[in-house]
């Protein structure tokens, strides 16, 4: 680890700004449909696009991270993710919002297995601690875009928060160059990774996490347009994804602990089960308000739980794969977030705010338990028969 700066800390600061020009783009949503008159359909594709790209990304171009190149292949994400982010703000249709949301989604899906597999290998005995943190950094960028959205959509226009993201993301950069990346004596060679699906630890994991990201694409879709159709005040709306941002910031590192210590799929299972409940009960719920209020609990459960999936999969693979297991689960979540967001905000605009809502729990709900099954030899040993630097498990039958 360098004695300059801490790799959770430089990295986490870059993972942040990544997700801030996110947390903009979720927030502004409402505003390209009211002036430039993309329907809810179409908002829908753009944010699933995103999700889809990065998927593609993290499935092909995450693993090269593994061969030694983690540093190169951030500096390329985060300059794909500034270009993205300029082109959807300077965007006044569907095709170069589209396109803009595209290219980020690739940036974003490049780099962020690879800055996961450099603070995985930083410190590999608190890697739940720093996974959480990385957690924290992610969802405080998260929250400070809808925070710069409120201050500069107004007086200056739907351009400047993308700005400001973009300028941000890119002086954030060099910092990276200040810390020391570890590398294992021994490199993959594999061209993808999806081999280590085989192994039914990981392929658990894998589901977990993209039950997390189910949450996240309905929650995404829904949350702008459903505040705007009840008439919630537009400060509420806003800074209603920092507030539920805020427990998930403070309490990511104590997550990341408590699944390292108790069992990362029990935690992920009790934390994803709560979810479910929330996300159904927010289409039955009568004003905005009420919804808004109920996230608030909503983001403590997360807090303490939604770091789970990513410690048990860097737990489960040797250190030489962690860019690619990381990759794997990153594309498995971003397809279901894509696909979700797109089912969602159909579903949204054609049936309502109850059962769009209905069916991302229920999804969530098959999700923990095809997850919980796949995985059941590991949650039910009194110890995980995990070692980070043990062969991958081979495959077992799924029947």
């Amino acid at each position: 680890m360098s004695n300059r700066l801490s790799p959770s800390w430089v990295f986490g600061a870059l993972s942040a700004a990544l997700s801030a020009g996110y947390g903009v783009l979720f927030t502004v949503v409402g505003d390209f449909r009211d002036e430039y008159g993309i329907s809810e359909t179409a908002i829908g594709l753009v944010i699933g696009a995103g999700f889809l790209s990065a998927f593609v990304a993290q499935v092909l171009i995450a693993p090269i991270a593994d061969r030694g190149r983690a540093r190169q292949l951030i500096v390329i994400g985060v300059g794909a993710n500034v270009a993205g982010l300029l082109m959807m703000g300077f965007g006044e249709s569907l095709g170069p919002i589209l396109a803009g949301r595209i290219i980020s989604g690739i940036g974003i899906g490049a780099a962020n297995p690879a800055i996961r597999r450099i603070v995985i290998l930083a410190d590999p005995a608190h890697l739940g601690q720093n996974l959480g943190r990385l957690l924290s950094a992610d969802v405080f960028g998260f929250a400070l875009g809808p925070a710069i959205s409120a201050v500069l959509v107004g007086p200056m226009g739907l351009a400047a928060p993308f700005v400001v993201v973009a300028t941000i993301t890119a002086l954030l950069l060099p910092l990276t160059f200040l810390v020391s990346v570890h590398e294992t004596q021994e490199i993959s060679h594999k061209r993808l990774a999806l081999d280590l699906l085989r192994s039914r630890v990981v392929a658990g994991a894998v589901v977990l996490g993209a039950a997390v990201f189910l949450m996240i694409g309905a929650f995404d879709a829904l949350w702008d347009v459903v505040h705007e159709d009840l008439g919630t005040p537009t400060w509420m709306a806003n800074l209603g994804i920092t507030f539920f941002a805020v427990p998930l910031a403070i309490l990511g590192p104590t997550g990341g602990r408590l699944a390292q210590r108790v069992g990362p799929f029990r935690i992920a299972s009790l934390g994803l089960l709560a979810g479910a409940f929330f996300m159904f009960a927010y289409g039955q719920l009568p004003t905005g308000t009420w919804i808004f209020g109920l996230s608030m609990l909503h983001a403590i459960t997360d807090g303490l739980t939604i770091a789970a999936s990513g410690v048990a999969i860097a737990l489960a693979v040797p250190e030489q794969r962690q860019a690619g297991a990381q990759g794997v689960m990153g594309a498995a979540q971003a397809l279901v977030a894509g696909i979700t967001a797109i089912v969602i905000g159909a579903t949204y605009e054609e049936f309502g705010r109850a059962a769009a809502y209905a069916t991302g729990a229920i999804g969530m709900v098959l999700f923990t338990g095809i997850g919980m099954a796949l995985a059941v030899s590991f949650w039910r040993a009194e110890r995980p028969p995990m070692d980070r630097t043990a062969p991958i498990e081979p495959a077992r039958p799924f029947s």
